[in-house]
């Protein structure tokens, strides 16, 4: 074996420029496929977690059926009760109830439907992002009663400005006409259109004296110390539930079922970059396999002399093989190298996307990117390249087994 090894090594450089060009194809795109999957998935962690800590939470607890029908009177009626269950639980970071209701709102000058939310200000601070989108005025405090926080879209809608004063009229729980002035106190942008379009926020009790929800809310939003921490989460939070909710009334939702459209817009990206991984490995397949088609042109004779003299067709594919695997070893494992200090580098110093796509906006995201270097990111893709270009080695290397040797000691 140490022999064919070192046959092998001497005819990988026979030719050093089509070895290097050959080696450096596969490193090129071992090292693309190890950062673009870091960023891939890094992007994924930086899009869920800024789209969670704007509005969502990794979880919710709510009333069975709210999520689809968005029911004033679908409550969580004691949200206390939750937040003991909460408390228990290592891996929450934070947690804060919120109140929804779909209301009519105008200005002096025009009529708007919107999203009335009530929040928590102190326990919101520490879930969602809210306080540092205000662009203008200042958040809400703990003692705050009329006083609201606008999107910035409704607040040119509805052409007002900070101190000015809007109407809010809507359906309390109880079936009875919830109705009240405040004054706008902050106007927020969170980069996603629907949200600043038509959102108000307003002080969790303020809300409740004005909706009649008698302490219910609709929503427990819970943020983990971690994304990967939230089945875990999910699983300790519903059977807590479980023990004090023995009609199923209430249900733990995570953020794949709270935001569908982001899951869908994460696949939808992973399966058009997974098409264009394949498209690049099958290139990096087609160089390999013309390598050894040269090979076998170049050495046919050499073939057939080794044939004469007794060496088993089995040794010669054997050495076809060795003579692969190392070149594409060589240009795998440099290509891992190379990749992941460029993706440590960007993970450190993140990626610009001040310019960021309108679809990444939607989400909340602007500023900067940063890959996230893992084990499958890093092992993966060079993984499938060592695959493919080993099969696309085959096909030359079972080649030569056919050869006749006169016929090949003949070849010109």
């Amino acid at each position: 074996m140490s022999m064919d090894v070192k046959m092998a090594w001497r005819n990988i450089w026979r030719n050093p420029r089509r070895t290097i060009l050959t080696i450096s194809a596969i490193a090129f795109a071992s090292l693309l496929l190890v950062f673009m999957l870091s960023f891939q998935f890094g992007s994924y962690e930086t899009m869920i977690n800024s789209s969670v800590k704007i509005h969502t939470g990794h979880l919710q607890v709510q009333s069975t059926g709210y999520q689809d029908k968005k029911s004033i009177r679908l409550v969580v009626p004691d949200p206390d009760a939750i937040g003991k269950i909460l408390d228990q639980i290592q891996n929450v970071e934070a947690y804060t109830f919120r109140a929804d209701a779909f209301s009519l709102v105008s200005s002096k000058k025009r009529t708007y439907g919107s999203m009335v939310i009530g929040i928590d200000p102190v326990k919101e601070e520490k879930v969602s992002t809210l306080k540092s989108l205000i662009r203008k005025g200042s958040y809400l405090v703990k003692d705050d009663a009329d006083q609201v926080l606008i999107g910035n879209l409704l607040a040119k809608n509805l052409k007002v400005d900070i101190q000015d004063e809007i109407t809010i009229l809507g359906q309390g729980r109880d079936g009875s006409i919830a109705a009240t002035v405040v004054k706008i106190k902050g106007i927020y942008s969170s980069g996603i259109d629907d949200l600043d379009r038509s959102s108000i926020h307003m002080p969790l009790k303020y809300f409740q004296d004005v909706y009649g929800m008698y302490g219910a809310v609709h929503e427990v939003v819970v943020i983990g110390k971690s994304l990967k921490k939230t089945k875990i989460i999910k699983a300790a939070l519903s059977a807590g539930i479980k023990k004090t909710d023995p009609k199923d009334r209430l249900v733990v939702l995570d953020w794949k079922e709270l935001m569908p459209g982001l899951l869908q817009s994460i696949e939808l990206d992973l399966v058009s970059g997974i098409i264009f991984y394949f498209l690049l490995i099958l290139v990096v397949a087609f160089s390999i396999l013309n390598t050894f088609l040269m090979v076998i042109f170049e050495r046919t004779r050499e073939f057939g002399v080794l044939k004469a003299i007794g060496t088993t067709p089995g040794r010669l594919t054997k050495l076809l093989l060795i003579e692969s695997i190392s070149m594409t070893m060589i240009g795998i494992v440099a290509g891992i190298i190379a990749g992941s200090l460029i993706t440590l580098f960007f993970q450190e110093h993140g990626i610009d996307i001040s310019g960021a796509s309108d679809l990444l906006s939607q989400f909340g995201i602007s500023g900067r990117i940063y890959p996230r270097l893992s084990i499958l990111s890093a092992l993966i893709g060079p993984g499938a390249v060592f695959v493919i270009t080993f099969l696309s080695a085959l096909y030359p290397a079972f080649k030569i087994r056919s050869l006749n040797p006169v016929e090949a000691m003949t070849y010109v």
